[in-house]
């Protein structure tokens, strides 16, 4: 004979899913970012290096598609301003890990961020 688990059982055992999940999510995990890489149409164009920004510091970067307003802080990166047609980039806002780049596809435009000065090497050996 099968026996089904109670409700209780199941109110209980979502209800620890939950929890865990919700401190997985505010848990301090996320390192801040070091370095932004600007990539444009997968070609690196700048570097730059996030802490060294006391007072807000503005880039442009300008193609054939279009114009973007790269806005830097200490710590933190975002696109202040788009010519783009729908604008995701600039309404994703300020990033300051590298859990998410920042991307304008209509420009071709990503920016990377990561703690390494060259994201391209994984390791120096002496």
């Amino acid at each position: 004979m099968i026996r089904y688990f109670s409700n209780k059982f199941w109110i209980a055992l979502i209800g620890g899913v939950l929890i865990l999940s919700a401190i997985a999510a505010l848990a301090p995990g996320r390192v801040p970012a070091t370095y932004a890489q600007l990539y444009q149409d997968g070609v690196l164009i700048a570097t730059f290096t996030l802490p060294d920004y006391d007072e807000p510091f503005f880039y442009e970067v300008i193609n054939d598609a279009g114009t973007n307003l790269i806005q830097i802080e200490r710590g933190r990166i975002c696109i202040a301003e788009a010519s783009c047609p729908d604008g995701l980039c600039v309404r994703q806002g300020w990033v300051s890990s590298g859990v998410t780049p920042i991307v304008c596809l209509p420009h071709g435009l990503v920016i990377t961020l990561d703690n390494r000065a060259n994201p391209d090497i994984d390791a120096i050996v002496g």
